[in-house]
């Protein structure tokens, strides 16, 4: 491929490969940027005969960024935050936040600290909506996927920005419903387990059971430690939980104290980039300052 004129980038070249890259499907990036596949495929097609060399690799599983691509990307981003700072410097009341906020976390930490937490920060800034993803991968907060993340880990990434909010603390846990009422090897022999081995195989939960307990075999296997949770407080077994999720709920009693081993750190974060923008900064401050565990 030749260019044979010299090709001016635009903005909306930029937008283009930027929601590419960071979907890698023609769908997905057009459902970003609110047109539809084709449209961004017709953008791409122009931009790669005006720059005179392909972006992107077509494969069976997507669009796989050349490194121009990437480099491109990057200013793109760049640019994203320069707007979006405009944007907020714009507003008509300086006291006033508006705008969309993802955040990204996993499902039982979502339910149990974040949720609550949004739900307060809206009679200050109602004009604020969120985006909120659960997942137990980090969603890419260099790619913008999302601009705070709230993670269970006991060594945030070194390329974010964040601030460590304290152990989570995890026990044992029986339904009150006629589950076991004190713990011990007869217990967990005998009893039913809850337990997320097959989709977090390294959770530390998961990691001391079978320390312990090699033997035991989990009668329920299930996707999250939220699922635990209500499968516990059904009576279904008895199962590992944090602290923080299981400690105001009376259908759920605690078996054991404090798990040194099973313990790990919370931590708020976010790239140093997107806590400058007006919107990310006001919601995490907030949720630096109310996320509490116990």
């Amino acid at each position: 491929m030749n260019a044979t004129m010299q090709y001016k980038l635009g903005a909306a070249d930029l937008e283009v490969v930027l929601a590419l890259v960071r979907t890698g499907t023609l769908a997905n990036a057009g459902e970003r940027l609110g047109v539809d596949g084709s449209t961004v495929f017709r953008t791409l097609q122009r931009v790669e005969k005006g720059l005179g060399q392909r972006l992107f690799e077509r494969t069976r599983s997507g669009y796989q960024p050349a490194e121009l691509a990437q480099e491109l990307a990057s200013h793109a981003e760049q640019m994203e935050v320069q707007l979006e700072a405009a944007r907020s410097a714009a507003q008509m009341n300086p006291g006033q936040v508006s705008g969309t906020v993802r955040i990204t976390s996993t499902d039982t930490i979502m339910h149990g600290l974040v949720v609550p937490s949004l739900q307060r920060l809206q009679t200050t800034h109602p004009l604020l909506t969120y985006d909120l993803h659960t997942g137990n991968e980090l969603a890419s907060l260099t790619r913008r996927d999302a601009d705070i993340a709230v993670r269970a880990t006991r060594r945030p990434p070194p390329h974010l920005v964040g601030k460590h909010l304290g152990p989570i603390r995890v026990a044992l846990y029986s339904s009150t419903k006629g589950g076991p009422k004190r713990f011990d090897g007869d217990a967990a022999a005998n009893s039913p387990w809850v337990a997320p081995d097959e989709a977090l195989p390294d959770h530390p939960s998961v990691v001391w059971r079978k320390k312990h307990f090699p033997k035991v075999s989990p009668t329920y296997r299930v996707s999250s430690i939220l699922t635990v949770a209500e499968l516990v407080a059904q009576g279904a077994g008895i199962g590992l939980l944090p602290i923080f999720l299981a400690q105001d709920r009376s259908d759920l009693r605690q078996l054991t104290a404090e798990l040194d081993e099973c313990q790990t750190e919370l931590w708020l974060l976010t790239h140093p980039e997107t806590r400058h923008l007006r919107r990310a900064s006001a919601v995490y401050a907030f949720l630096a300052q109310n996320l509490k565990l116990a």
